[in-house]
């Protein structure tokens, strides 16, 4: 079997933290979004192969990633695009890559910036017991949340309905990126594009197949977060925190106050300062400040600051100072 990490979003909704940097390499805990992925990819020996499908604004930070990796198995495969605007979407850059890469194997996709509560391995248990294209399906618990993803009508496990991003959903059970298809649907990736279908987002993708052959959904309990806002990101930092906080070594800290789930990374010094719920990157400083719901990018200098919700891009010196 062979896998895709799909990685080719520019997160433009994160900028300025993400517009350097892909989304899957912010840190969750010790970790990266991507990297945990990985970590279950490379355990699961049915995996023979990990194509990382990225664009060529990312490829030369994924080179150098997964050269400093302990994974052996990704391989990155770049598409043909640097902006936004030159995107082929989901399933073109997907059918590109199958054509590219001469994949001819059962095929596991999953997006790089899915922080997931359940063992890939089990999804893919699920799949090899139905033989037949399967997702991956969550209960976001909301009508307004579900507006934003591919709704999931099922009989039984099988799906009988998938609206994309529905303007009235009548349920709350989404699809969250992560799909396994048998070799012998690989080819339908092409016929669907040569009919001109959408080819933006897999949902689409899937409500085409279902109607076609039966197509299975594995569901699931626990968590799952799509890191593509600042929100969704402190989100899934808080919940592997647990109310905890992590705060390097080589921080320093002077008369400061830490509450829950606070990450504090290498070099980072704080003084005076009060912070809650945030994520502070290697190298910053910050200075008689109250820092909550925030981001705050590497090489960072922030004094006498109140932030709620804030982005601070990195190499960023913002002071307080009242004017002469």
């Amino acid at each position: 079997m062979k896998a895709v990490v799909l990685a080719g979003g520019y997160a433009t909704r994160m900028w300025p933290i993400t517009k350097h940097r892909p989304k899957m390499f912010l840190p969750v805990g010790e970790s990266t979004v991507i990297d945990r992925i990985f970590a279950e990819l490379e355990a699961d020996d049915r995996i023979d192969e990990v194509f990382v499908s990225t664009n060529e604004r990312f490829a030369a930070s994924f080179e150098s990633h997964l050269a400093e990796s302990e994974f052996d198995k990704p391989t990155l495969s770049v598409e043909d695009t640097s902006e936004e605007e030159d995107k082929f979407g989901v399933v073109g850059a997907l059918a590109q890559l199958v054509d590219r890469e001469g994949v001819d194997d059962d095929l596991l996709v999953i997006a790089g910036d899915n922080l997931i509560s359940f063992a890939v391995s089990d999804f893919l248990d699920y799949f090899e017991s139905k033989g037949a294209p399967t997702l991956a399906a969550y209960d976001v618990g909301s009508r307004e949340k579900a507006k934003s993803y591919g709704l999931v009508e099922l009989e039984g496990d099988r799906v009988v309905d998938f609206q994309e991003k529905p303007d009235d959903p009548k349920s709350t059970l989404v699809s969250i990126a992560c799909y396994a298809f048998p070799r012998d649907s690989l080819s339908l990736l092409s016929t669907y594009l040569a009919e001109d279908n959408n080819p933006d987002e897999p949902g689409w993708f899937v409500q085409w197949l279902q109607n076609r052959e039966p197509t299975y959904a594995y569901t699931f309990e626990g968590a799952w977060f799509d890191i593509g806002t600042p929100e969704s990101y402190l989100e899934a930092v808080s919940w592997h925190l647990e109310g905890e906080s992590l705060v390097d070594e080589t921080a320093t800290l002077e008369n400061v106050t830490i509450g829950e789930n606070v990450h504090v990374m290498s070099g980072v010094t704080l003084e005076n300062s009060n912070l809650d719920h945030a994520v502070i990157f290697p190298e910053a400083t910050v200075r008689n400040a109250d820092i909550r719901r925030s981001i705050i990018d590497e090489g960072t200098h922030l004094e006498k600051m109140d932030l709620a919700g804030a982005l601070i891009g990195a190499h960023t010196t913002i002071t307080n100072e009242p004017s002469q």
